[in-house]
């Protein structure tokens, strides 16, 4: 298993508390967001980590992780992120004309990745969820979701519902991933993705073929996103559905919380008393 932690963003809303570190260096009650969940990955075994980082990328000092910096993290979003770390860490070392290793695909042999946002905290209850996963089909993308999500929009007066990214579920598979999605079918829920992504070794290799494939054709607006350089995580998901890929939910249980806001960081403040410190 491998990790990859998105956290090349500026955190311009946290203001003034990122003026001088990204998010992912706020303090939540003596520790850092990225610590805790280091922290947890430790705790079960997890020690192939890679931090994407961008914005104040030199405050970020953990030991005995990988690191790839995203140097156009102004300009860019979190899918680039993502892409500069699996060009970067997934290639094979040993690659040469024949290479048995990769059997000629310039892959390193692959392992399932977990891939989570810089910016979360959760309980650990939640990865052992997701690291028992399972489906009858290898190949399918788990992605770490609730269905109760509108509670926790009470107190976030600063991080309104419409900025959920959600999720429109039928039949434990998801149709559909964007922000905002307000109408669904008898049979169809709305749930919200929790920025938690398991990706099985053969999808891990479908991400990459697409990915270069569009950034050498597509011109234009992508999904939600303006471009394909300034994409989220969740429109290069939803190319993947509408391409054929197989992605369902994972639900989870537990403590978890987003900090975008000064009013998350003080909301989780006092509720993190429940967490493992």
């Amino acid at each position: 298993m491998k990790v990859i932690i998105l956290a090349a963003g500026m955190g311009s809303r946290l203001r003034p508390l990122t003026n001088d570190k990204p998010k992912c260096m706020i303090k939540l009650l003596g520790q850092t967001l990225i610590e805790r969940q280091i922290k947890i990955f430790h705790s079960y075994g997890i020690n192939d980590i890679t931090i994407v980082t961008g914005y104040k990328s030199k405050v970020v000092d953990i030991p005995d992780v990988n690191y790839v910096n995203n140097v156009n993290y102004e300009t860019t979003n979190m899918n680039e992120s993502l892409f500069r770390a699996l060009l970067e860490t997934e290639m094979c070392e040993e690659c040469t004309s024949g290479c048995r290793e990769c059997n000629g695909t310039g892959l390193s042999p692959a392992k399932p990745i977990l891939v989570t946002y810089g910016d979360i905290a959760f309980e650990p209850r939640i990865l052992s969820q997701m690291l028992e996963f399972c489906d009858p089909r290898p190949s399918v993308i788990g992605l770490a979701a609730r269905i109760n999500w509108k509670e926790y929009y009470q107190n976030r007066t600063m991080h309104p519902l419409s900025e959920a990214e959600n999720v429109l579920i039928e039949n434990r598979r998801i149709l559909e991933i964007r922000k905002n999605i307000s109408k669904s079918l008898e049979n169809q829920q709305i749930g919200e993705f929790l920025g938690i992504m398991l990706l099985p070794p053969d999808q891990r290799n479908i991400l990459l073929e697409k990915y270069l494939e569009l950034k050498q054709n597509h011109v234009g607006g992508f999904h939600s996103s303006s471009s394909l350089s300034n994409a989220y995580l969740t429109d290069m998901l939803q190319e993947m559905i509408n391409c054929g890929a197989t992605v369902k939910p994972v639900f989870t249980e537990g403590k978890w919380c987003e900090i975008d806001t000064p009013e998350d960081l003080k909301n989780a403040e006092k509720s993190i008393n429940k967490f493992q410190s």
